[in-house]
């Protein structure tokens, strides 16, 4: 439960006697606030402050609270919104920024925002700068790290990388570099296999990052590997979703989750693709979506015609979003570091905008600047978790599981599979074969000859 700081629980009490009410119910109204503000926190909604207050009363009346409790509550609220427009301007505290992110969260003009994040760089997550007890492996991440941003590979990509190279200097006790061998890496992929009993796409992971380390970093041979134990590769068939379990999970979500779902499954997208979209990538003429694929490999996609008028009302509310930022002296939005290199002042054109940007404010140290993230995985994860256990769903459902049934149910619909290929991305078609484990396939009619047509 959030908590509310004293600056602001004691202006909102102060509020409320100036409003007449009861001192014997001031705690209660407190309760109310905080409740909504927890509600807030946990699901991003629309910044219409009247939709606000009606999908927190859904929710109390689905807890069962009396209806002269929904309309107290309401009254908090109500109560709240007012005293926030008259403070929305007032000087915040230096030390206390969980009143800056409630506040804030609660303008009329603006979205659910939560506390401040501050990144100290685009590729602090990837752990690569980490400093260690060797000052040649340090030297060697570096140039490491070089090497995979010259070929523009994604920022995972950086990360796993790093971290088996960091693991690899544990093992072998910070070995000087210019010592290691291809004893060494034998004896770590064993170490994998035997000891730690490693899944066998863990110990290729592995693997791949100090196959790259060798051949780029240290800039040597990698040598041939025998006599390796191999984890035990097994076959794994997807988990896919009937169309009443994903209406099921859609009715339990909210905005703009639901908007998201329904592009992931309507459109095969991965997780990162569908985060990834920006308003220049639709083409509603044409009805095709321009989707930024792995390994920079783009492809498009039909825009489904059952949720082209939502994703029509989400464009105009992230064009109101950005006329906002823009005015509050944002500086645009966080963009591919390729793109953004070669458009210095792309970030502040709307086209470039997030069609789902993420709901915190965010602040470069470096430079101060202001700007906005697309919608973070973590934020829909959470919300798809708790939707899939409220549909009473007994299968485990991630947001992948939402492209396996793209696949799925294309291949029930009798598509043909280098379609199917085709749509998803994949290079290889055995990649795509996988999906004929899911699902019976149907023909429409039995094989016949061409000449037979």
């Amino acid at each position: 439960m959030i908590l509310i700081p004293k600056k602001l629980y004691a202006q909102y009490l102060n509020f409320l006697r100036k409003n007449n009410v009861a001192a014997d119910q001031f705690q209660d109204y407190v309760k109310w606030l905080r409740y909504f503000l927890d509600f807030c926190a946990k699901h991003v909604i629309t910044p219409d402050k009247s939709e606000r207050i009606r999908l927190f009363n859904e929710k109390l009346r689905e807890k069962n609270q009396r209806d002269d409790q929904c309309q107290r509550a309401s009254h908090a609220i109500s109560l709240y919104f007012e005293m926030q427009g008259l403070e929305a301007h007032a000087p915040f505290a230096a030390d206390e920024p969980n009143q800056q992110s409630i506040v804030a969260s609660m303008k009329s003009d603006q979205p659910m925002l939560s506390t401040i994040s501050r990144r100290q760089s685009q590729y602090i997550e990837a752990g690569y700068q980490e400093k260690s007890s060797s000052p040649e492996w340090d030297e060697v991440m570096s140039k490491m790290a070089d090497e995979i941003k010259v070929r523009h590979y994604s920022r995972k990509t950086l990360k796993t990388y790093a971290h088996w190279s960091r693991q690899f200097q544990r093992f072998l006790k910070n070995k000087p570099p210019q010592e290691l061998s291809t004893a060494d890496v034998k004896e770590y992929l064993t170490y994998l296999a035997v000891k730690c009993k490693v899944a066998a796409s863990t110990q290729n992971q592995a693997f791949n990052s100090l196959l790259f380390l060798f051949r780029y970093a240290l800039k040597r041979e990698f040598g041939i590997l025998k006599d390796v134990p191999r984890a035990k590769k097994s076959l794994y068939i997807p988990m896919v979703l009937s169309m009443p379990e994903i209406d099921a999970i859609l009715k339990q979500l909210y905005y703009p989750y639901n908007l998201f779902v329904k592009v992931l499954f309507g459109c095969g997208l991965r997780l990162f693709e569908g985060l990834q979209i920006r308003v220049g990538d639709f083409n509603f003429d044409g009805g095709k979506l321009l989707v930024h694929g792995k390994g920079k490999k783009d492809r498009t996609e039909p825009i489904p015609d059952s949720i082209t008028p939502e994703l029509k009302v989400q464009i105009e509310k992230v064009s109101k979003l950005h006329e906002q930022d823009m005015a509050a002296g944002y500086d645009g939005v966080f963009l591919d570091d390729d793109i953004e290199k070669k458009y210095p002042k792309a970030p502040k054109e709307f086209m470039y905008q997030w069609v789902f940007p993420q709901q915190t404010l965010t602040v470069v140290e470096e430079t101060g600047q202001r700007r906005r993230y697309h919608l973070h995985e973590t934020q829909l994860q959470g919300a798809l978790y708790h939707a899939v256990r409220k549909a009473k769903i007994p299968k485990k459902v991630t947001a992948h599981t939402f492209r396996h049934s793209f696949a799925t149910h294309l291949l029930q619909a009798n598509y043909d599979i280098r379609t199917i290929q085709t749509l998803l991305g994949h290079a290889s078609l055995k990649t795509t074969m996988i999906y004929t484990h899911c699902v019976p396939v149907r023909t429409m009619k039995e094989a016949r000859s061409p000449l037979d047509f």
